[in-house]
């Protein structure tokens, strides 16, 4: 088996569609506002060409949109998937961060340190909520590029180890609850693509002093309310230790899908 650099969108597509709620925002990617900042690689048995239906036995994506470039390595065949990690892990940046299926990460061994983030888990709205979904609420409002200083304030406040791209908000997709002209509570999106029919939800907080009054759950639901309107699959990534969210989330009807685990990498 050997390690190729992917650049034919329909057979990343082809493998990522074996399992979509798993590959989420590798699919997502692949749309025309985020494909210019991705890196795929692939490993291909000897014997089989890339653009063979057959012919991937793993998928690895880098993106490199932010500062910090990220590396997702996702999938349930441990095997060719370590193996393609560890035979492009010479292209891979000084610095990224870094989505790993378990039991991949020492394939980053021999040439990176690692510094562990924990468990995560991907969820994925089920249909039943999706037939259930409520309306949105008056109070829960769209973000637009004009909200920018407001939501940076939001975050700054609240969540300030966010992954905010403020390129999102030109979607359309971020809505909020507002008191006044502050921004209280949003919930956001990390991927959107009508194209591949994926949203991935992102960047959700509440200022720490209105905490504990539902507003992150009012925005989430209005959120997949919208997203699911538009015939999209929707799914995140939450720590697996984070109670309160996961709480959240299941409320709204979201299952899990899938285990992974984050992590810093540098350059040994």
């Amino acid at each position: 088996m050997g390690a190729i650099c992917l650049h034919d969108k329909a057979t990343i597509e082809r493998f990522l569609t074996r399992d979509v709620p798993l590959h989420m925002y590798e699919l997502g990617d692949l749309d025309d506002f985020f494909w210019p900042y991705t890196q795929w690689y692939g490993l291909s048995p000897d014997d089989a060409t890339a653009g063979d239906r057959d012919g991937l036995d793993a998928v690895a994506l880098l993106y490199v949109a932010s500062s910090t470039p990220t590396l997702l390595a996702l999938g349930t065949d441990y095997k060719p998937l370590s193996s393609l990690v560890e035979s492009i892990a010479h292209l891979l940046p000084e610095r990224f961060y870094a989505h790993l299926s378990p039991g991949i990460a020492p394939a980053l061994g021999h040439r990176f340190r690692l510094a562990e983030h924990g468990p995560h888990l991907k969820m994925a709205l089920t249909r039943a909520a999706v037939d259930a979904a409520p309306d949105v609420e008056p109070d829960v409002v769209r973000m637009s590029t004009d909200d920018l200083p407001a939501l940076t304030a939001l975050y700054d406040a609240a969540y300030p180890a966010n992954w905010f791209d403020a390129r999102m908000l030109e979607t359309g997709r971020y809505v909020g609850i507002r008191e006044g002209s502050r921004i209280v509570s949003v919930a956001g999106i990390h991927v959107y693509s009508p194209r591949y029919g994926v949203a991935a939800l992102g960047n959700i907080t509440t200022l720490p002093t209105h905490r504990g009054r539902g507003y992150a759950g009012r925005a989430t639901a209005a959120l997949c309310s919208i997203l699911t309107g538009e015939g999209l699959d929707v799914g995140l990534n939450v720590k697996a230790d984070n109670a309160a969210a996961l709480a959240c989330y299941r409320r709204i009807g979201f299952v899990t899908v899938g285990e992974y685990e984050e992590y810093e990498v540098s350059r040994a």
